[in-house]
């Protein structure tokens, strides 16, 4: 295992005591998975309203 790859794994443990704060760059925020975009799309949204 990379050092990269062990010091993001110690940060995403850390991140799990409450009240620690854990700094991540944008390189570990995006492997980590923390801008993953999952929302629905506008069409999506309309499409699952009954209102229309």
């Amino acid at each position: 295992m990379s050092d990269q790859n062990e010091a993001l794994n110690e940060k995403l443990t850390d991140v799990m005591v409450p009240g620690f704060e854990v700094e991540f760059d944008p390189d570990e925020a995006d492997q980590a998975g923390s801008f993953t975009e999952d929302a629905l799309s506008v069409e999506d949204a309309a499409d699952s309203s009954g209102d229309q």
